[in-house]
């Protein structure tokens, strides 16, 4: 584990920095746009988090509420698949103490059940441009109760790993990805969220 340790963060740091030039880019091409996302990602739990997920997007969204919720559903989906990659492959590492290997297979089930939801929110979710009146309600309904559920299964995992008995490098690498799909999942349900009352604020 202590190999995988010191390959971990090196990898962790590649990654953000490339989404945050990724980021600065897009800003750099589509200012409105961009400033847009500013605004919504400030009714956020994680703000800057949420900007820097979705400033790539700026020219897609421009200054669409359900393209910017869409969006924040991609984004968490990719990291929820990636998570439950890395999880599944922890469950491989010779030397994981049991009461780890416990607690990571209920995270491997977990996981698998974020996707599933995220997948099904994002389908339900891009199928709504032409709805309307109590249609909109009854399928935004279904869309925010997936991601709530993703949101809870995230941190159910995360809850499998609580107590110093846990404490460990098993511990520390799932939770930097598993505690990131919380978050970027807490981002995406309140712009799911922000698009919704928006749209039901001008129904007839």
């Amino acid at each position: 584990m202590g190999n995988f340790s010191i390959y971990l963060l090196p990898m962790l740091l590649i990654f953000f920095n490339y989404t945050l030039q990724m980021a600065e880019s897009a800003a750099a091409q589509n200012p409105s746009a961009t400033d847009f996302i500013k605004t919504s990602c400030s009714a956020t739990r994680y703000p800057a988090l949420c900007v820097d997920c979705l400033a790539s997007y700026a020219n897609t969204v421009q200054r669409n509420e359900q393209q910017l919720a869409e969006a924040a559903l991609e984004v968490s989906l990719s990291r929820a698949q990636a998570a439950s990659t890395f999880v599944y492959q922890l469950s491989k590492f010779k030397g994981i103490k049991q009461r780890e290997y416990l607690a990571v297979k209920d995270c491997i089930q977990n996981m698998g059940n974020t996707v599933a939801q995220l997948s099904q929110s994002l389908k339900e979710l891009g199928g709504m441009r032409v709805l309307a009146g109590q249609n909109f309600v009854w399928h935004v309904g279904n869309v925010k109760t997936w991601v709530s559920a993703a949101l809870t299964n995230e941190n159910t995992c995360l809850d499998g790993f609580s107590g110093p008995a846990m404490d460990g490098n098993v511990k520390i690498s799932l939770r930097i990805r598993v505690l990131n799909c919380a978050q970027v999942t807490s981002n995406a349900l309140a712009l799911v969220d922000r698009f919704a009352a928006r749209h039901k604020a001008h129904l007839p």
